[in-house]
């Protein structure tokens, strides 16, 4: 999951990546923001395995389409809608926050892309770093990084490690070919034609029953078929974001099945 620093190839939420560094960036320090508007609008958030089953009480957590795809927990079913924050960028009640959102405005980059090395870097546009004066934590004691710092640096450390084994989960789906095309389909009341939603990957469940033998045993020891359980069972929360979407007035009218 780490990212290389192109000003047009950035990870969402980032709108500019610089490394930290204790000659330009000496005095500065992070602070804590009032609100999440950096993620305001977005729907579809990334997950690492490890936070499957915490994400799976709020969250239905699906895959992207495409030939790479990356396990994403639903904020909205549809483009642009996040159910669980205001317009104020404020969450709306007490849910899990998925590590990809409490990494940023860091993240640990390659500065080259020919180099295996990885560098703290950060997002110079976030109201959480700067050179602040007052109610902030420095980022250097001198010209050694703070404790802060160390910590900042470990939890992105976790977050590579984390997404390394996401990435050996996703290809021990792909090799077993227990992956499908999703598709979901929401009768609203009082509407003739449901909303379906298609655009998405999920698990087989057809295929997850029909495994026997060492495969099961493989899956069940590697921890594959307590998360391969926790995505499944959180795709009966679609039903409910979309309810929250209607009550929010947020479901568009229906022209085509919209892609999640």
């Amino acid at each position: 999951m780490a990212s290389a620093p192109a000003a047009n190839n950035l990870p969402m939420f980032y709108k500019d990546l610089v490394p930290l560094n204790s000659k330009e960036h000496a005095k500065w320090s992070t602070r804590g923001m009032d609100d999440a508007k950096f993620m305001e609008g977005a729907h579809a958030i990334p997950l690492t395995i490890e936070e499957f089953i915490l994400a799976s009480r709020n969250f239905p957590i699906i895959f992207s389409a495409g030939d790479k795809p990356v396990p994403l927990a639903l904020m909205g079913l549809n483009e642009g809608v996040n159910t669980f924050m205001d317009d104020k960028g404020k969450f709306t009640a007490p849910v899990y926050i998925p590590a990809y959102v409490r990494r940023y405005p860091f993240m640990l980059a390659r500065l080259q892309q020919d180099s295996d090395e990885l560098s703290l870097c950060f997002d110079p546009t976030s109201d959480a770093v700067g050179n602040f004066k007052k109610d902030a934590i420095p980022l250097f004691d001198g010209d050694k990084p703070s404790e802060n710092t160390q910590n900042i640096l470990q939890f992105c450390e976790d977050f590579e490690k984390a997404g390394a084994q996401t990435q050996a989960f996703m290809d021990e789906l792909t090799k077993e070919d227990l992956l499908m095309e999703g598709e979901v389909s929401i009768q609203q009341t009082d509407i003739e034609k449901p909303f379906v939603y298609r655009g998405f990957k999920m698990i087989d469940e057809k295929k997850v029953k029909e495994l026997t033998g060492e495969k099961l045993r493989k899956m069940n020891q590697n921890g594959i078929l307590p998360l391969i359980h926790a995505h499944l069972f959180s795709l009966q929360l679609m039903r409910e974001i979309f309810a929250q979407q209607v009550n929010q007035g947020k479901v568009p009218e229906m022209t085509e099945a919209p892609k999640v």
